[in-house]
């Protein structure tokens, strides 16, 4: 079967012995073989969030979890501050309005980052459940700094949760989720963990259990206490997605045979090829400087090459990257360099872009 190798940002290319552990016989979500596999996958991902913290894993995309935070952390009444400055927090912002809440959006320039002073300035104006950021916006390569964020939370407004998208960045770059004391860090399967789509996990805190307690219309599929009523005997209230927990447990082997540190710094190594070579060859960089993603970057399209013309030049030597997201379309484009990517395997899409852009 022909094979075009993935630069997107999300699905990443999978192992080929990860995908093979999906297909291993079938077991029940009740037997004690299914227990013993949560319990596996949660000490693994534990270490890969770095929190002490329960993290919770779902049959679902990144966006369930978001779902999660705002239903199990804004309280009837309350507000919830969105911080949007690209298209997935946005969504964020789109979830809180549609479950409900009074969720109050403060934009920020796609291409900036959300910085503590952006914070400062919206939680002045009174009483605050709840902030969401995203940490790594994949629609504008950006970087936010909620180490930073988390620090004034923690000084100024103690009470306001932090919520943290990391969907694209858990995995590739660093998150240290209980020495940032981040309330809920969420990601997805198929970003930088490099597995196939339609798991979801998010690290969560105390703090946020507590504050559940006192929320009323959590549902039932995303209820914090329901999951932590099961999680703590390893099994979950719904059927899990066995397959998808067999290929994370072999993957989760993979990754911390790397040591989460060494898989950071590559992915920095390769982001850091990617941005040269754009600038190198005379585009720009759409993110802003020091708050680059090391996980995409999103290209500026300075020379106004032909995006559909260098996707088809790509697809005929088996490669892919994706266009700008939204109204970035033809003016951006993106290449991810997440999950197992390696610097062989940025050289090769790298060197076929620059064939293109010679020619």
């Amino acid at each position: 079967m022909s094979h075009t190798k993935l630069f997107i940002p999300g699905p990443t290319e999978v192992r080929s012995d990860v995908l093979q552990a999906q297909i291993a016989p079938m077991i029940g979500h009740r037997s004690s073989d299914c227990d013993a596999l949560i319990a596996s996958v949660e000490s693994k991902i534990k270490q890969v969030f770095m929190t002490d913290n329960r993290v919770y894993i779902l049959a679902a995309s990144g966006s369930g979890l978001q779902e999660a935070a705002i239903r199990n952390g804004v309280r009837e009444g309350r507000r919830v501050a969105n911080f949007v400055n690209g298209a997935f927090s946005q969504r964020w912002h789109d979830v809180s309005v549609g479950c409900g809440k009074q969720a109050v959006k403060f934009d920020v320039p796609w291409g900036q980052p959300v910085r503590p002073a952006d914070v400062e300035a919206a939680l002045a104006s009174g009483d605050w459940d709840a902030i969401t950021v995203v940490h790594n916006e994949t629609s504008t390569g950006v970087a936010s700094p909620v180490g930073e964020i988390s620090a004034l939370l923690h000084a100024r407004y103690p009470d306001t949760l932090l919520f943290v998208d990391a969907v694209s960045s858990i995995g590739g770059d660093w998150i240290p989720a209980d020495e940032w004391r981040l309330d809920i860090c969420l990601t997805s399967s198929q970003k930088a963990l490099a597995l196939p789509p339609g798991l979801a996990f998010a690290a969560v805190s105390d703090r946020v259990l507590a504050r559940a307690k006192e929320v009323t219309g959590r549902g039932w599929y995303f209820d914090f206490l329901v999951l932590e009523k099961y999680l703590v005997k390893n099994t979950t209230p719904a059927t899990p997605a066995i397959s998808l927990l067999r290929a994370a447990d072999l993957q989760l082997d993979f990754i911390l045979a790397e040591g989460v540190a060494a898989r950071v710094e590559r992915h920095r190594r390769l982001a850091a090829m990617t941005q040269q070579w754009a600038l190198a060859h005379g585009f720009g960089l759409f993110a802003a400087d020091g708050h680059r993603s090391q996980t995409v970057t999103c290209v500026e399209n300075t020379p106004g090459i032909d995006y559909a013309a260098l996707s088809k030049f790509l697809k005929s030597r088996g490669l892919a990257i994706s266009n700008g997201y939204g109204d970035l379309k033809g003016k951006t484009f993106r290449i991810a360099h997440m999950g197992d990517v390696t610097e062989a395997d940025m050289q090769e899409v790298l060197g076929t872009m620059s064939e293109f852009v010679r020619d």
